[in-house]
Parts: C-alpha cells; structure tokens; sequence
C-alpha cells in the first residue's frame, strides 16, 4: 500500500511548514513540495494538520485491580486509542510478587498478541526484586521492555521498600535503562484512610481528602533523592500537584535527571467532581486524586516551561455499572482508575494549544515526541521524517466536537461513562494511520489488529 497525503501543514515538535509526504509500505519515503508520485490511495490534507501519531506512554489494559479487571483489553483500548490519534501506547506489564518479571512479561505478551490494533510496548511493574533475580532486569532490556515501574502506594499489594527501591534503580542505572515511580507515601496514606473509614467517612470525596498531597510531594522527594544517589535516570508518572511538580524542579535543578509526566485529568478537572450526587462522584475516582483547582495552573506553567515532560491518560477504565459501584459502602473499595486514552490528543489541543497555554509544536512534542525520546522510540516514532514510521494523524483543528458516550463518533472505549461527557473540543483526528495502515477516516475504523510489539531502545539509543 503507498499513500499520499497532499498539502497538508506538517507540524512536529520543531518544524512547522507546508508539503506532501509519500508513504511506501511501512515507513515515510519521501516528503516534498508538489511530489509527482502514484499512490495507491490520496488524501487531500489541505487547512489540515500533519502530525506525528500519538503516543501514550500509561495505560493499563486488561489490568486486575481491586477484585476486578479494567474494562477495556488490548483490542477495544487499542481501537479506541487510533479513533483519538495514538497510533503507540505502552501498558504496564505486572510481575505478581514472588514470581519472575519475565513471566510477568509474557502474560502481558499473550493478552496483547493479535489483539492490539496499534503498536505497543511494555513497562514492567516490579512488586519484588530479590538480589539473586536482578539479573532478570538485564534480560528485560535486551528483550526491548528498558523501562519499570514501582509503587511507593499500594502497601500490600503493589508498594515495595526503599531498600527494594534502591536496589531496582541501581541495576536500571547499570543497564542503561529508566525508572517509572508511581511517587506516593502510601505507609502514611493508609492510616489516614483508616482514620476516616473509622470516623464513618464513605463518599468518593474522602478518596481525594485522605491522599494529601504533601504525601504525593514527600514520595516525589524520596524518589528523586533515591535516584540520585543510585545515579538512575527516573521519570514521575501522573503527577497531579503544585507541591510534587515543586520537588520535580528542586531536584532538576540541582541537576537530577528526572521528568514527570501529567495527564489530562489533572489539568482540567479537580476534586469538585468528587461531590457529584447518587455516587456519580465514583466515576472520577482515580489514583492519584483530582486536586483542588488551582494546582491547574501550576502544571500548566510546567508544561510550558519543561519541569513536565509529557501528557498520558492513565487510562485504566472501570464501568460505573458493576465495578465502580463495588464502593458504594466505602470509598476504599472504588477501583482506581478511568478512561480516557480516546480523547487525550483533542483535550490538549483544545484546552492548550488554542488558549494559547502552550504552542502547537509543543502540543506534538507533549503527545508524541517527549514520550518517543524518553522511551527508546525515536525517531521510528515520534516525528515525521524520511525512514521513520508511517504513524501519522491528519488532524482537523477546527472540528468541534461534544465528547459523549451517546455519540458514537466521540467514544469507543468499552466503558459505560466518559470522564470527558459534555466537554467540548475543537480539534479532531480525521484520518489516522499507524505504520502505513489506513486505521480511521473519518470517524469510522477502517483496519482491525495489525499491531506489533515495540522493542525499545535503551536511555540515549536510537531506535530505527
């Protein structure tokens, strides 16, 4: 299959000029000013965008969590991702404690193998890392997975010691690979939640009241403080406060090699929502907790100026209709977590670019080629060039849209509620195409499964 795509104003995270750009199987052949080629297939992209496809570097598909599963799997969180412009997501891989990473890595293997529809990679989640298995870690990079995560939250399910902590960023430093931390001081949070499940508190607005966010600062402090030491390059995941975003710049400054990432939540919603009535409030229960509106300006200052590196979903949606509602009796049993790897890509340029809080190319460097560079993709992926990927969005930035569930053009994740209904967004992904594969056009999918696993390079390579 070749394609050309006409006239369209392609805008990367440095670049922003009018041309055509001719693709040849898999990959950008050619990039010019009026290409005279034959194409299989053209697409006039004239007052369009051209835009690297996104990347969400957080999602959790298919993931057990709270007694049950997210609702979405590799196939419907994968379709959902190309009707909103991601053509790459990497998911979190989960070692269960006690057993290797590596088997870890294969379960998540078998749930993603002909499902996914766009390209993934892996993180893997290390709930334990006895010396004698570190060497585990070694074997995980050279299989392309060069990036874990580990929990400060969690205790007795996810959460691991500073020791363990420390001996996981040593290796990572040594094998050239990256720390992901989820940054919370979950020791302290659990008795606080004890204190409120004990003084009768049940509403989905003690979640966001019972995780402070000195507490998100305080374990952003030790993480940055611990990498340091173990001479790790660390990335903080949804970070979601003015107080941790404060310990990301401390730390940079003295000259620590941590980013952090924010998500779209965190930007324009806040812990308002917590109160909606007949437990509506539940749907936005997610960890960490929506804050108090003004942390909003904060991380969109970091944005713009760099402390924040990137914008990912954390989509990990639970229905309101039989999972959320496990809670009902107590806000300790809402499963954590909500959707939205549909609508990161408009949000942003929405809500971003168009108040003028952040240009368009650092709306595409925030939604694709931060998270391409960081994470051993770039530039097979991440930017629009000759000999990368065809992974490409034609995007129209002035379609507005009413993000519903009711409106089949605006929801495709398999979840009962949208943690965006009744926002509206100007700025839509038209035609998606992931490595030379015409996936969406015009709000209706064209190409199912197809997607490959990313092996990813380590920290500084260059993945062609």
């Amino acid at each position: 299959m070749s394609i050309l795509i006409k006239n369209g104003r392609i805008v990367t995270a440095v670049d922003d000029y009018v041309a055509d750009i001719f693709i040849d199987g898999e990959q950008i052949t050619h990039i010019g000013k009026n290409l005279k080629v034959h194409a299989d297939r053209v697409f006039d992209a004239t007052g369009k965008l051209v835009i690297p496809g996104g990347i969400d570097p957080h999602t959790h598909l298919d993931m057990p969590f709270g007694g049950t599963t997210s609702a979405d799997d590799f196939n419907t969180g994968t379709v959902a991702a190309a009707h909103g412009g991601t053509t790459t997501i990497i998911d979190f891989a989960i070692q269960s404690k006690g057993q290797s990473t590596l088997d870890g890595l294969e379960v998540w293997h078998q749930k993603a193998e002909g499902k996914a529809t766009i390209d993934y990679g892996f993180h893997m989640i290390v709930t334990d890392m006895a010396v004698d298995r570190l060497g585990e870690m070694d074997k995980l990079a050279e299989a392309g997975v060069t990036s874990y995560k580990l929990f400060m939250a969690y205790p007795g399910v996810l959460y691991v010691d500073d020791g363990t902590l420390y001996r996981t960023f040593r290796r990572a430093g040594d094998n050239n690979t990256r720390i992901c931390m989820h940054a919370e001081n979950g020791i302290v949070i659990d008795e606080i939640i004890r204190e409120a499940a004990e003084a009768g508190h049940k509403e989905p607005i003690w979640h966001a009241r019972t995780r402070p966010t000195r507490m998100e600062a305080e374990g952003v402090h030790r993480a940055i403080a611990i990498a340091e030491v173990a001479k790790v390059p660390l990335y903080i995941v949804h970070l979601s406060s003015h107080d941790a975003l404060e310990q990301v710049r401390i730390g940079r400054n003295r000259g620590v090699d941590v980013q952090a990432e924010t998500c779209p939540q965190y930007l324009l919603l806040d812990e308002t929502w917590y109160e909606r009535p007949n437990f509506e409030g539940a749907k936005w229960v997610m960890t960490p907790a929506l804050r108090e509106k003004w942390n909003q300006d904060s991380l969109w200052q970091g944005l713009k100026f760099g402390d924040l590196s990137a914008v990912a979903t954390d989509h990990c949606p639970f229905c309101f209709n039989g999972q959320k509602e496990l809670g009902r009796e107590s806000f300790t049993k809402i499963p954590n977590g909500a959707p939205g790897v549909e609508n990161r890509v408009s949000v942003l340029y929405s809500a971003g670019v168009r108040t003028g809080r952040i240009s368009i190319n650092r709306w595409v460097e925030l939604t694709s080629t931060s998270a391409a560079k960081t994470f051993g993709m770039f530039p097979k992926k991440g930017t629009v060039a000759v000999g990368s990927d065809a992974d490409l969005v034609i995007f129209d930035p002035n379609e507005t849209r009413v993000i519903s569930i009711t409106d089949p053009r605006t929801h495709h994740m398999n979840v009962d509620y949208s943690a965006w209904e009744g926002h509206e967004v100007t700025g839509w992904s038209q035609t998606v195409i992931s490595r030379g594969r015409v996936i969406v056009h015009n709000s209706k999918l064209e190409t199912h499964g197809g997607g490959k696993f990313v092996k990813r390079a380590r920290v500084g390579e260059l993945l062609r």
